[in-house]
């Protein structure tokens, strides 16, 4: 026991000092960590590690991806659901057929299935391993891109693997194969929604933050582990749970709550994506030891694995192209009908309602909620234009799209999954990890640099954030005066002399109406500011900035005690 809490404290320890130490260098965190357990791996006298996959799998992934959806803006995970979706399926099915082609050929005896089930392995890109391109210059749109990728494609690459070790040991059926992944999916997304609905209904009656946070400690989880025993993607579940929360949570839970859960949360992200590195380097000893053992040495399947690498950045590479144009040919014809839209959009409710019922199935008039939300999806269609209009896809995008494509500890993990009955299922486990290794070290290791290099000149961004600011103050200020902005009722002291002859108890009474009214205010304006984030009028980043902004001085006026109403 004693041994356990040791090695827990020294790598908490070894952790925070790779976040500390990485940026004084100029390498990324996860690369000094995967470095450092490397290094520990080594050391004679350090025990190997064996670390149960499913602790990965199961245990961190869930929670790690749960977060990040929380905290993703919706708004533009919608915007880019198109390539998000495209790189989480059709690019990892490809990606595995691919290099299940090489690795049959490269590996005497394997067959296409196991080299389709390792393809799978080794295509998806890793949660975890993109953190490290935040760090660096690329766009917000990119990110989005990335992070939304990250999230999804794990559950592809698993549901490809197990479909592949059954292919392997029966007869295969392409349309079983879909109707596996559709389910698998379906049945997900449909957990998550519950799940991230429930969690809502019972922490928005839970007065206290600290249990209210210890609550959320338990969403991901309770949205994989059914999703699994139903055989579906416990990770989608995960990942659709957060992102019902990050929506609605503004809306639900008060400020000093989602404080809490910002901050603890922060925390463990930061703890798990720093013990997925370390384990990383740790567990380099022990599969080595077994490929040599196995096999004549690990030159051969380095070879493969460099192999396997440059195929998974080319194949991206041959995705991604196609797609930014079409991506592109996209946001042209979107700004071909703002005009259009902008005159529905200005047109006075008798006009708009003539030409919905002229476009109607047997000229029905639409009802006043049809009108709200035709009008709804013009402001969205609009502020997407916007969007992309604002941050086009040229060809550095691209690069970093596919220089940042790395791959990580979901690999390692998802190997070592592999049954025994897999033939050289030590030498498929090495590659795996070096497939890993090497992404972190050859692409994590020159992100930065490369980004620094192609970036366009500098705009100034800060002129735009400012903008953006103003144009939000006039919503808030806006929704302000639609609450009684007025002084409250009574006396209301205007100079030193008259507070002093004022009764200290109508003195406590006017400051506690004045309280009440403040925090109506803010209701007000956050109300406002998150019917804005839905329509996606805003910049994402910004808007999250003045809504933390609202957060705060509302944690602040409820800390200072007195009435509330």
């Amino acid at each position: 026991m004693t041994e356990l809490l040791v090695v827990g404290l020294v790598a908490i320890l070894v952790i925070a000092g790779a976040a500390v130490l990485g940026p004084r260098i100029g390498i990324a965190a996860p690369l000094v960590l995967v470095a450092v357990g490397i290094v520990a791996s080594l050391v004679p006298w350090i025990p190997n590690a064996e670390i149960d996959p499913e602790w990965i799998l199961a245990g961190v992934l869930p929670p790690l991806l749960y977060s990040s959806a929380v905290s993703m803006p919706t708004m533009n995970f919608r915007r880019e659901f198109g390539a998000i979706s495209g790189l989480s399926v059709v690019l990892v099915v490809a990606s595995s057929v691919v290099l299940g082609l090489f690795f049959a050929w490269a590996i005497p005896g394997l067959g296409l299935a196991w080299g389709i089930a390792l393809g799978a392995i080794v295509s998806p890109t890793d949660a975890v391993a993109t953190s490290i391109v935040k760090q660096t210059s690329v766009s917000r749109r990119v990110i989005a891109i990335l992070d939304g990728e990250s999230l999804l494609n794990d559950a592809t690459a698993l549901v490809l693997l197990r479909t592949a070790i059954v292919a392997a040991a029966a007869s295969f059926s392409f349309w079983g194969a879909v109707g596996d992944f559709a389910f698998a999916v379906a049945v997900a997304v449909a957990i998550g929604l519950v799940i991230g609905w429930l969690n809502l209904r019972v922490r928005a009656r839970v007065p206290n933050a600290t249990v209210n946070t210890a609550l959320s400690f338990a969403v991901p989880f309770a949205a994989s582990i059914p999703a699994e025993a139903l055989h579906a993607s416990g990770l989608v579940a995960a990942v659709v749970a957060g992102l019902v929360t990050g929506i609605r949570a503004p809306r639900v839970l008060p400020p000093s709550h989602r404080l809490s859960d910002a901050q603890n949360w922060g925390t463990v992200e930061f703890v798990l994506e720093g013990a997925v590195f370390l384990v990383m380097g740790l567990e380099l000893a022990s599969i080595v030891t077994d490929v040599q053992q196995d096999h004549a040495g690990i030159g051969p399947a380095l070879l493969i694995a460099v192999g396997a690498l440059v195929l998974t950045v080319l194949v991206r590479t041959a995705y991604v192209v196609p797609l930014l144009f079409g991506l592109s040919k996209s946001a042209k014809r979107g700004a071909r009908m703002q005009e259009r839209l902008q005159g529905f959009q200005n047109a006075d409710t008798q006009s708009t309602s003539q030409a919905l019922q002229d476009h109607r199935f047997g000229n029905r008039p639409p009802s006043e909620r049809d009108l709200e939300r035709f009008g709804t999806r013009v402001r969205q269609t609009l502020a997407d234009i916007q969007y992309f209009r604002n941050a086009p896809l040229g060809w550095r995008e691209g690069t970093a799209v596919v220089w940042a494509g790395m791959r990580g500890a979901v690999t390692v993990a998802a190997a070592q999954t592999l049954p025994d009955t897999a033939p050289q299922k030590s030498l498929l486990v090495f590659i795996a990890f070096a497939v890993a290794g090497l992404s972190l070290l050859v692409q994590g290791g020159t992100i930065g640099p490369l980004l620094r290099r192609i970036s366009p000149p500098t705009t100034d961004s800060t002129a735009k954030d400012t903008e953006e600011r103003q144009r939000l103050m006039t919503v808030m200020r806006d929704a302000a005066e639609s609450v009684n902005a007025t002084a409250p009722d009574g006396f209301t002291p205007r100079t030193r002399e008259e507070l002093e002859a004022t009764d200290p108890a109508e003195i406590r009474a006017w400051f506690g109406r004045e309280k009440v009214r403040r925090l109506q205010v803010l209701d007000a304006q956050r109300s406002a500011l998150l019917d804005a984030r839905d329509d996606g009028t805003f910049d994402a980043e910004v808007l999250e900035s003045v809504l933390q902004n609202l957060d705060a001085e509302q944690i602040a006026l409820e800390l200072r005690g007195g009435p509330t109403g």
